[in-house]
């Protein structure tokens, strides 16, 4: 029977030309009405899909044949958009607003340039074929008249009000947050159009603008019946056959290092001061794969959702509570099955041997970051006492700590200051301070310790020829690199080693010869801007901020499905003596394939979900200081102003309208808006004093105007 596969690869590899329907049927060699129905499917689900493209004179051919180029469509608030190739180190293309003919943020079309890309400027582009909606709902505010209503959208990247008709109302009424659903998409002069299927609440309501926020992104709220159902019945207590077929570490001294909110603990550590002068560093990680089974219900809800989400307020937990803060997660002073990685460390911070296995493990104690960094720092009498069975060995922790990172850092790992904010709440959700959290010794242990074991799992099975998944950070692209270098110049900076490859060591040398100064925030921001994504991939491709050759999530399978993944393939491998039959590995590989795809897909959602939380508490924070005078410093420089960030890590725009002493042009190269005639500049990472002027909460806006 044809496959799409074989169409595939004869119209990449040996069609010569495009080739018609009837063209296909004589390669194919169809000669029945059945396998002619079978054919005019296919293609039309390769059509359909974007694989093969049919041209006005009925025939067929890849996009590429036909000059025409695929991908995601990423739409600007204003109305245009760019094109985000499928081909990773592929030129977005510009979209204006009049050719992307109702494409909207997140589709998926085809595009054919019309222009081609200059020195001065991206290659420019129309929207022939829509493939795939990004989203079918949409969220936003409702309002009413007498005979119909409309939907503003709170992700403004749509573009449009929603038109609604009076029969799809639905219940809703002015001023209300709802779901709708799109009926009629947008063309070129009609808006779109839906019916109301969910009322979420008035918008000024408790709680309603983080559910607003679940709901806009497709986020679950609660388990199906059936994924509950298959956790509940899991046992509570550890079988004594299970403990026979395991390394027993009941009696090994072994902590957590969490939060002290934290529920979910994935990771245990232990280390021991050898008689060589080794250390023995065991990273003990939560068996979650030993309870949640492949293509079990459980699985397919994890890897439907891939990741937890931490908003501003709750958790959206990739597992039930049952697993996540029940049995996987490794509580002290409870018996608990854990992935054990074990590794010999020597004083430069080389693993010169690692073991792998399944383990039974016993936490002593439930530590947290701030205890721990009080004990290490401070000395803290009190609790040093109390803790006195594990002085010495957090005492070693340190010491590791140190040589772990201090070799990272001589391979050239990129170490940007990056410090966090949080914004604390009220019981009833409101905003009452936003706080900077500086990373202390404890949380500097953990991270090690968690990257030197991905580090050996991920080196491990990459030399057993294994299907795996991997955690991959691709270096700049270089003409990235390369305008980077050209603002650093400025400065009396450089990145060395140029040609078509830069080495993370390079950065990181900028990194360090910034430190301290008034330029290493703008600085580290346009470096860090000029990098890409990390993400996951079957492939080893590296790691560029880390500088390792071979990386992977090892050690948080309660809060990421690659790392449960990576956890059953390690056991598959273990209990069958590190050997799979080719038809396994045919079928592993194309689920690791799936895996990296809907991770790194679900990875996005959840980090933009998250940083809108965040946002929109830290501008209902700043809604009673309109009017207030801050000191700021510019984090962002546009055509169309100025980004600025107050002390407090809140950002705003500075509209360049409100610049009303000179003309000002935008300098990208130098990231400045310089003055026409009075030649004053406006550069990134410079200091300035900001008059707040506006805050909405609504639009998501926070405004300044720049003080003389």
């Amino acid at each position: 029977m044809l496959t799409k596969e074989e169409i595939v690869v004869y119209m990449e590899h040996q069609a010569v030309r495009p080739l018609s329907e009837e063209e296909l049927a004589e390669v194919f060699a169809v000669d029945t009405v059945e396998a002619l129905v079978q054919l005019k499917g296919l293609l039309k689900e390769l059509e359909s899909d974007g694989t093969l493209v049919l041209s006005r004179k009925n025939r067929y051919g890849r996009p590429a044949q036909f000059n025409l180029l695929i991908g995601k469509i990423s739409r600007h608030p204003k109305g245009f958009g760019f094109l985000m190739q499928e081909d990773a180190d592929a030129d977005d293309i510009f979209i204006p607003a009049s050719e992307l003919k109702g494409a909207m943020n997140g589709d998926r079309v085809i595009v054919r340039i019309k222009r081609e890309a200059t020195a001065k400027s991206r290659a420019e582009g129309e929207v022939i074929r829509i493939l795939q909606r990004n989203v079918q709902q949409i969220v936003g505010t409702f309002e009413s008249s007498r005979h119909f209503g409309f939907v503003v959208p709170d992700d403004k990247r749509f573009g449009s009000d929603i038109f609604i008709p009076k029969e799809q109302f639905n219940g809703a009424k002015t001023n209300m947050k709802v779901v709708v659903e799109i009926t009629q998409w947008p063309e070129k002069n009609r808006s779109a159009e839906g019916k109301i299927v969910q009322v979420i609440g008035k918008k000024d309501a408790p709680g309603v603008d983080i559910l607003s926020i679940i709901m806009g992104h497709d986020l679950p709220q609660g388990f199906p019946a059936d994924v509950l159902m298959y956790a509940e019945a899991l046992p509570e207590t550890i079988a004594v056959s299970e403990i026979e077929k395991r390394r027993d570490l009941r009696d090994m001294l072994m902590i957590t290092i969490d939060g002290e909110d934290a529920k979910d603990l994935d990771d245990a550590v232990s280390v021991q001061k050898l008689e060589n002068g080794n250390y023995l560093l065991g990273v003990h990680i939560a068996d979650v794969g030993h309870y949640v089974k492949e293509d079990s219900v459980l699985d397919k809800e994890a890897l439907e959702r891939a990741t937890s989400v931490y908003l501003v307020d709750r958790v959206i937990p990739m597992l039930p509570q049952k697993l996540s803060n029940g049995i996987c997660s490794l509580n002290a002073g409870e018996d608990r099955l854990a992935m054990t990685c074990m590794m010999e460390i020597n004083s430069q911070g080389v693993v010169v041997s690692h073991d792998i296995f399944e383990s039974v493990i016993h936490v002593n104690y439930r530590m947290t970051y701030q205890n721990v960094t009080k004990i290490l720092l401070n000395q803290d009498e009190a609790l040093c006492g109390k803790y006195h069975e594990i002085l010495s060995m957090l005492q070693e922790m340190a010491q590791l700590q140190m040589i772990l990172e201090k070799k990272r850092k001589l391979r050239g790992a990129i170490e940007f200051y990056a410090p966090e904010s949080k914004v604390i709440l009220d019981k009833k959700g409101h905003p009452i301070r936003i706080e900077w959290r500086e990373q202390g010794v404890a949380d500097k242990i953990i991270e090690e310790f968690m990257l030197c074991a991905n580090e050996t799992v991920a080196e491990h099975f990459f030399w057993m020829e294994v299907p795996f998944l991997y955690r991959v950070h691709e270096e700049p692209k270089m003409e990235d690199v390369l305008d980077v270098n050209k603002f650093l110049q400025a400065f009396g900076y450089n990145i060395k080693g140029l040609s078509n490859h830069v080495h993370a060591k390079a950065y990181q040398n900028v990194v360090e010869q910034v430190a301290g100064k008034p330029e290493e925030m703008m600085i580290n921001t346009v470096m860090l801007r000029s990098m890409q994504h990390a993400r996951y991939d079957v492939e080893a491709l590296g790691h560029f901020g880390l500088a390792a050759q071979y990386y992977s999530h090892f050690t948080s399978p309660i809060r990421r499905y690659p790392d449960l993944a990576i956890h059953r393939m390690i056991k598959e491998l273990l209990h069958n003596g590190d050997r799979l039959d080719e038809k396994r590995v045919t079928i592993l590989k194309g689920k690791m394939k799936h895996y990296a795809e809907q991770a790194s897909v679900r990875e996005k959602i959840a980090e933009e979900a998250e940083r809108e939380s965040v946002e929109l508490k830290k501008i209902e924070y700043m809604k009673p200081y309109v009017g207030d005078v801050f000191q700021a410093k510019i984090s962002g420089v546009t055509n169309f102003g100025i980004f600025v960030q107050l002390d407090n890590s809140v950002e705003g725009l500075a509209h360049i309208s409100t610049l009303i002493d000179d003309f000002y042009q935008f300098q990208p190269e130098s990231y400045s808006l310089i003055g026409e005639h009075t030649r004053k500049v406006y550069r990134l990472g410079q200091d300035i004093k900001v008059r707040l002027t506006r805050v909405s909460v609504e639009d998501r806006q926070i405004d300044f105007e720049v003080m003389k």
